[in-house]
């Protein structure tokens, strides 16, 4: 494809080349439409629309009309000068990507998108993306805005929210489009990847260090215990529970510690928790004196059927697993949310009732057990594991003796406009949980849990340090370095150093996501399949993973059968793990060995012109050298 040799200011151009060797040859194109294209996954109308797009670089600015972007979109044809300027940095299957983002069609519906991006997460991503999107005059308190009705009104109209309906809709005549702060930005995201990457390669030595000193481990282990266990299961659905928001536990099994501090309330009165029960079928020659209990908790806007192949895993190597589904932070909560029912995805109250949902769970199950013949002398109630996925490992965590601290939430949750992990936006909402309860901490630890695992789950201000160093049990962390919602660096290898157990673990899948070890579930008794954009690589081997992990890991210390600690190994991880998604687990790793991954990307400069100029043998002067 080659395109019309137009005449340019020779500084435009000059400036514009210096651009391109900041970053790579398609930098103005990329940057031109990037940004606008991210918003188009995340998902007041106006009669004016935007007629031409402005990019501006510190001082220097170009356009290109919206019309323009839009006869090649359609046709694939160049026929406006300003336009040229951009495709001459960029190759034609680059421009042929260009015209896929400007007419892709997001599969969303109107009334879901406005009622996320009403809410208080889709305000700050909205805000975020505010830095980088403005109207013509700059009103910065009203980016925001703009960027709502445009997407709203895209998403109203019947050619649906692609990018192009987008600049159509955007409410002033103008849109700008600020390279410099997004180059910022994809700057300091550029430094989490690397530090992310560079963490990795810590973990991946410490586990060779590990296994060396394992010797030999591996001749001891004789189970794959990524296949089903000897047992039968089968399941029971209860009727749900209406939790007593008065009964914090049974009398005869106190679940909290005597000096802990409680909420005010202990959980959402009326209140209701459906369970579902996953027994292993025993003959008696086979039946322990109890059967120890696992209670595994789904993510936010998912539901017990999510993890529904971990709990019939567990039950089939003699585990009871309780699932409860947490009514305030499920899929009919973010159903009620795109309705327009609810104000968010989940309340700040989710914070405690999550917890104390499972706390209420174990006090009923107590209770049955007195007199219910299918619970009368079955389950071990004072021996009981919690897993948990992204919310639901939060759960497990605070369950296990961390509570949500006040002081970490209150100075971390300053800026987050500026934040690119998405995990702050859910965590910080528990700071209004100070309005509830005027207390530096909340303590939601119940002592009947004795040993946690944690999936993808989010930490680093909820808990922070002081609060991760009061967990005592065994706890295992399990993650993947390309999880972009709670990204691996910050909310799990970093905590993971920040435990004071001897008995932790860390599991990192290499190219894993946030959704990685989540089933799809079902709905409405249909299966529902995750896209392979949250699935991630081969979703398939990291819940074989799980299955394989959680055994040892609940076998060694619920049961205390101490010859399952073989499998919680650098050298069975090794074994286990497959090409397509490498997997690798330590049981020490120190902040001193992340000091210097922190550090490298630390103080790394933030591309811009002058920086630029400077070091392609230019002068520093930005009007220096240039002709007018």
């Amino acid at each position: 494809m080659s395109y019309p040799s137009l005449p340019l200011s020779s500084k435009i151009d000059r400036q514009m080349k210096l651009c391109l060797r900041a970053k790579n040859r398609s930098i103005w194109v990329g940057i031109m439409v990037g940004w606008l294209g991210w918003l188009l996954p995340g998902m007041v109308l106006s009669s004016s629309a935007a007629e031409r797009i402005y990019v501006s670089y510190s001082v220097l600015e170009r356009s290109v009309s919206v019309k323009s972007l839009e006869t090649y979109a359609k046709q694939g044809k160049i026929v406006d000068e300003d336009l040229a300027v951009y495709a001459q940095y960029a190759n034609p299957k680059e421009l042929e990507q260009l015209r896929n983002v400007l007419t892709s069609k997001a599969d969303v519906d109107a009334v879901a998108v406005s009622q996320f991006l009403y809410s208080p997460q889709g305000v700050n991503l909205l805000k975020r993306f505010g830095q980088v999107i403005q109207p013509e005059s700059r009103q910065s308190e009203s980016n925001y805005k703009a960027i709502r009705a445009a997407l709203i009104g895209a998403a109203v109209d019947k050619e649906g929210l692609t990018l192009l309906n987008f600049l159509r809709k955007f409410p002033t005549r103008g849109l700008r489009v600020d390279v410099e702060r997004g180059l910022e930005i994809a700057s300091t995201l550029e430094k989490l990847v690397n530090q992310t990457r560079r963490a990795t390669a810590v973990i991946i030595e410490q586990s060779t260090v590990e296994r060396g000193g394992e010797g030999a481990i591996a001749p001891k282990l004789t189970e794959d215990l990524r296949s089903r266990g000897p047992f039968r299961w089968k399941k029971q659905s209860l009727e749900p529970l209406l939790i007593d928001p008065n009964l914090q536990s049974t009398p005869s099994s106190p679940s909290r510690d005597n000096n802990q501090s409680l909420p005010t309330k202990t959980s959402t009165p009326g209140r209701q928790i459906q369970v579902d029960i996953y027994f292993p079928e025993l003959n008696q020659a086979q039946l322990p004196k109890k059967l120890p209990v696992i209670v595994i908790s789904h993510g936010l806007g998912s539901d017990r059927t999510a993890f529904a192949y971990l709990a019939q895993h567990l039950a089939s190597y003699g585990f009871a697993v309780l699932v409860p589904e947490h009514p305030g932070s499920n899929t009919k909560q973010f159903e009620a949310l795109l309705r327009g029912v609810a104000s968010e995805v989940a309340e700040p109250s989710e914070f405690i009732d999550r917890p104390l949902d499972i706390t209420a769970v174990l006090n009923n199950i107590e209770l049955r057990a007195k007199s219910d013949p299918s619970f009368l002398g079955r389950l071990n109630l004072q021996q009981v594991g919690v897993i948990g996925q992204s919310f639901g490992g939060y759960t497990a965590l605070a369950l296990g003796g961390a509570p949500i601290n006040m002081l970490e939430l209150e100075s971390g949750c300053q800026d987050l406009e500026n934040t690119l992990n998405l995990s702050l936006l859910l965590q910080c909402r528990a700071f209004d949980l100070k309005k509830i309860k005027n207390q530096t901490e909340i303590n939601l630890h119940d002592s009947r849990v004795k040993a946690v695992i944690a999936l993808n789950p989010f930490t680093s201000k909820v808990f922070g340090q002081t609060s991760l160093n009061q967990i005592k049990i065994p706890t295992m962390i399990v993650s993947g370095n390309g999880d972009t919602v709670a990204p691996a660096l910050l909310e799990q290898i970093q905590p993971f150093t920040e435990l004071s157990i001897p008995n932790k673990y860390l599991i990192l899948a290499e190219g894993g996501t946030h959704f990685s070890f989540v089933s799809g579930g079902s709905q409405g008794g249909v299966t529902v399949t995750l896209p392979p954009e949250l699935a991630g690589p081969n979703p398939a081997t990291a819940r074989r993973y799980v299955n394989a992990l959680s055994v040892a890991f609940f076998k060694t210390y619920l049961e205390n059968k101490l010859v399952y600690q073989n499998y919680l190994s650098a050298t069975y991880a090794n074994d286990i793990s497959e090409n397509a998604l490498p997997v690798s687990l330590v049981r020490s790793l120190t902040p001193n060995q992340l000091t210097q991954v922190l550090e490298s990307e630390k103080n790394a400069p933030v591309a811009s012109l002058s920086q630029s100029r400077k070091s392609d043998g230019g002068s520093q002067n930005p009007g220096e050298g240039i002709e007018n």
